[in-house]
């Protein structure tokens, strides 16, 4: 199993630039992104976001059919970041798919993570210590993006909360070198 890292955090908290910042994604690198330019908002967005990473990046969308578009990626690259699992699951819940078939295809991401043979990167929000949502749906999002990310850390053998822009180490494998607060890295 090539390594895989697993990044959450709340919005605005450096998730996303971490990612891309990583120094160890080089060779052929794939950008799986889950976002669709839905509104105006969201398009800047999408745009600040290829602005941060590298041209060289291949860009795959993957709004809704994550896993197989991965799964190519997965092949043909030597490293993959995937941002953002809030998107994708936010998109399968519009499109009205249920609870249990979005589980199962985190079932099937969890899966691939454990044998993906290149460097895989993947981002979501951490949305449990949040504001209690006021709707039904809402409620819906917020404990099935908790099961999804709750599956994938599992699958993940490095996972980080990234907080105010600090990379706060949650799981590592005992041999990997800690990030400290303040960004040195640590022996383990």
């Amino acid at each position: 199993m090539a390594p895989s890292l697993f990044i959450l955090g709340g919005a605005r908290s450096g998730k996303s630039r971490f990612a891309v910042a990583d120094p160890a994604l080089s060779g052929r690198v794939a950008f799986v992104a889950t976002a669709e330019p839905r509104d105006a908002d969201m398009a800047r967005r999408i745009a600040r976001h290829r602005a941060e990473r590298p041209a060289a990046w291949t860009t795959v969308e993957a709004p809704l059919e994550l896993v197989a578009r991965l799964g190519e990626a997965v092949g043909t690259h030597d490293a993959v970041v995937v941002d953002c699992l809030t998107l994708w699951v936010g998109n399968r819940l519009l499109r009205g798919d249920e609870d249990a078939l979005v589980l199962a295809e985190a079932d099937r991401l969890a899966a691939l993570v454990r044998r993906a043979a290149c460097r895989l990167t993947l981002v979501s929000n951490e949305v449990g210590a949040g504001v209690h949502p006021e709707t039904g749906l809402g409620l819906r999002f917020r404990d099935l993006l908790g099961f999804v990310n709750q599956r994938v850390a599992a699958a993940c053998d490095r996972v980080v909360l990234m907080v105010a822009g600090l990379p706060l180490v949650l799981k590592a494998p005992a041999d990997t070198p800690r990030v400290a607060d303040d960004g040195a890295v640590q022996a383990p």
